[in-house]
């Protein structure tokens, strides 16, 4: 395939074009003791136009333009090391033919050809080390790899692929698949939808076509797998990729984005099946790292709930920013032993320490401060579905309400200086217990922020559903789906806002960075999804049709469920922060008044199983919580 002529590719011409000058000029100075002779220099000026056009002639005949610089590799290297050395032969017999050496040394074209390889070899990895250092923060492990990925073995073996994206992220896969000999596979190509790019190699491996091109080239290649590396994709291409994958009838996998992968680098290990949430397009989250490190930095974090969904993706970054200590407090055995390992095993330099106990358990929680005197809290446990507290009321009133408020009074009487709770859009006109027992929540965190002098600042963040939770919708669907159906949905008409468990808890961190104390944070939830329609999507993706071969069967609002979750009351204005996913609420802190008072009746209640008056409490306490009719 012939290589397009652009301004870069002219520019390179250019650049070597003078590299090649030098090499021929300096061999001259050094074969004479940087004193040539008359005869010496007027052999060089005859022979110069012949040496620049000759070598750049070879250079691009073998393919050297092709390569992409900022992956110079060593197929890179071994193509320069040819080509040099047949223009130099070629420059050889020329000068032969032309003057039988007469008046010309020998040795000036042996050391041009060392000159040569030295100066577009080196400019060539000096490019490359720069597109490493200057476009994000460089370690001595990326030179170590660079190293590698340059003289590393190159590894054909087993299985043909492909990668879709000839971008950083694809290349830094195909970097790995070569370097590591126990793969069973190998990259037979790039495909990307920069037309400009098709023709260039990466690390010797050709960008074949664009992605549309995938039904032709992979059969014809005999290609088994792909793998999708586009961190960018929005939702309508990336659905339109999987579509051309099945038609290729090719199996395809995706790298996750950098709020997913461990320390944000990319590996081969994080290559995993493409599920609903890749289909959602989410952006990758921006974060302002230096003033979310300045509070989590080499300081002591307690995370509530530890072992939830947010509660393991909170700790997964907040790990990220190297606390000195993360103390993980949480009731459920299992989920606490998963995430202490995890944590444990990729953040060697945090001290971990794992609490096996309830936040329900004031003494136990007042020990807890005491010995480890947290400096930050994030408060994400909580019971969540909305059925199960509809049938136990109490247990939001003792878990989510008195809990939180155990957990707000060991926060300040430590003298804790930032406290984060983790809310939710059903905190918002609720219609159930659940949402209720949050917005409590909230006003209980926003009173303490008011009455707190001990410089504690109190804040909440507020957000929509998350994708891959546990006991969601999601994975219910899927179970269905494996089942052979139906489907269960509760209303044709229902919608809800989504966004991905990594994106929220980057946003969690964020807005605890910003907050000075008394906030609701919400979070920008993208455009609402209609359930039935991600019912009918999982069961596309899952190879099968809605209502032909699985049926999809609308069961009914359950108690305390709403068509549609808001984000903020009538009442409630927003304002704007200097992140374009975060706003903030210019709220009213409620009636707190009568709270303490309300609150011991709402416990005397609890304690009493009596759900209707619970119910009447709540609502004392909340009024816009309304029970919605079934």
């Amino acid at each position: 395939m012939k290589t397009k002529v652009t301004r870069n590719l002219l520019l390179i011409l250019l650049l070597d074009a003078l590299l090649l000058l030098g090499s021929f000029y300096l061999s001259h100075l050094i074969r004479f003791d940087f004193n040539p002779p008359d005869w010496a220099m007027m052999r060089f000026r005859q022979f110069l136009p012949v040496v620049v056009v000759l070598k750049l002639v070879c250079f691009y005949w073998l393919g050297l333009y092709k390569g992409m610089w900022r992956y110079t590799g060593m197929a890179d290297l071994i193509n320069v090391i040819k080509a040099a050395t047949v223009a130099s032969l070629g420059l050889i017999v020329f000068v032969l033919y032309k003057t039988r050496f007469d008046m010309v040394s020998r040795s000036v074209f042996v050391i041009d050809w060392g000159l040569t390889l030295m100066l577009i070899i080196g400019v060539r990895v000096f490019i490359r080390l720069c597109f490493e250092n200057f476009t994000r923060e460089f370690r001595i492990s990326d030179l170590r790899q660079i190293v590698s990925s340059i003289f590393g073995k190159k590894n054909k073996k087993g299985r043909a692929m492909l990668i879709i994206g000839a971008g950083d992220c694809g290349e830094k896969i195909c970097r790995q698949f070569r370097e590591n000999p126990s793969v069973q596979s190998h990259v037979a190509g790039f495909l990307d939808d920069d037309k400009s790019k098709t023709g260039r190699r990466i690390h010797g491996v050709p960008v074949l076509g664009t992605i549309d091109d995938i039904e032709t080239i992979a059969p014809g290649m005999g290609i088994e797998d792909v793998i999708i590396a586009i961190p960018s994709a929005g939702s309508g291409r990336m659905r339109q990729i999987v579509d051309l994958c099945k038609k290729a009838d090719v199996n395809f996998k995706i790298i996750p984005d950098m709020g997913e992968l461990i320390d944000g680098r990319i590996d081969i290990s994080a290559i995993r099946n493409v599920e609903y949430r890749d289909l959602l397009g989410r952006e990758p989250v921006q974060l302002d790292k230096e003033k979310i490190g300045k509070y989590l930095n080499q300081r002591t974090v307690l995370v509530t709930g530890a072992g939830g969904s947010i509660g393991t993706g909170l700790c997964r970054q907040i790990c990220r920013f190297s606390p000195k200590k993360i103390i993980l407090l949480e009731r459920a055995e299992s989920p606490l032993y998963e995430i202490d390992l995890e944590l444990k095993k990729n953040f060697t330099r945090v001290e971990v320490v794992p609490m096996l106990a309830d936040i329900q358990d004031k003494m136990e929680l007042a020990g807890i401060f005491s010995r480890f005197q947290p400096e930050i809290v994030f408060h994400a446990a909580a019971y969540k579905h909305v059925p199960m507290l509809e049938n136990h009321p109490w247990k939001a009133v003792e878990n989510n309400i008195f809990g939180t408020r155990n957990l707000v009074a060991a926060a300040r009487d430590s003298g804790c200086k930032r406290f984060v709770f983790v809310s939710t859009d059903k905190a918002v006109n609720p219609t159930n217990v659940m949402g209720t027992s949050k917005r409590i929540c909230e006003l209980l965190v926003q009173k303490e922020n008011v009455l707190a002098d001990a410089g504690t600042r109190f804040m909440t963040v507020r957000f929509g559903n998350v994708i891959g939770s546990v006991g969601s919708v999601i994975p219910l669907f899927k179970k269905q789906i494996q089942e052979g159906g139906p489907v269960t949905v509760t209303h044709p008409d229902m919608i809800r806002y989504f966004m991905l468990i990594p994106e929220a808890c980057q946003l969690i961190l964020q807005a605890g960075a910003m907050g000075k104390g008394g906030e609701i944070f919400i979070l920008e939830m993208g455009e609402p999804v209609k359930i039935d329609q991600m019912a009918r999507d999982l069961i596309r993706f899952s190879g099968f049709e809605p209502e032909a071969d699985i049926k999809i069967v609308y069961t009914g609002l359950r108690p305390g469920e709403k068509l549609y979750e808001e984000l903020m009351t009538d009442l409630e204005g927003v304002i704007p922060t200097n992140h374009q996913k975060i706003r903030v609420l210019n709220s009213h802190t409620g009636d707190v008044s009568l709270l303490n008072s309300r609150l011991q009746e709402l416990k005397i209640a609890a304690e009493n199983r009596d759900p209707d008056q619970i119910r009447k409490v709540l609502h004392q306490i909340v009024p816009e919580y309304h029970e919605t009719t079934v």
